[in-house]
């Protein structure tokens, strides 16, 4: 697990902690299918990950396939912290 899936899980079991123990999260569980992040809780979520990686997210485009899991939620917050060329 690198070190991005791991901040980005610990920002998940935060905001999921009032119902999920953290460790029931997985790299691969579906946030919204399987752990049951609900539409206030992915905004939560969004929010605190900004904050977390000092980034800004693209709301407008972002989906629900962005998550899908932490791993691939990972991906687009790496993409969002490397440089523009």
């Amino acid at each position: 697990m690198t070190e991005t899936e791991t901040r980005v899980m610990k920002v998940l079991a935060k905001v999921l902690s009032s119902r999920l123990e953290p460790a029931r999260i997985s790299p691969d569980a579906d946030m919204v299918a399987v752990l049951g992040l609900d539409s206030l809780e992915a905004i939560e979520f969004l929010l605190q990950i900004e904050d977390e990686f000092d980034i800004e997210l693209d709301f407008e485009n972002l989906s629900l396939q962005h998550l899908n899991s932490v791993r691939t939620f990972s991906a687009e917050v790496v993409a969002r912290r490397e440089p523009t060329r």
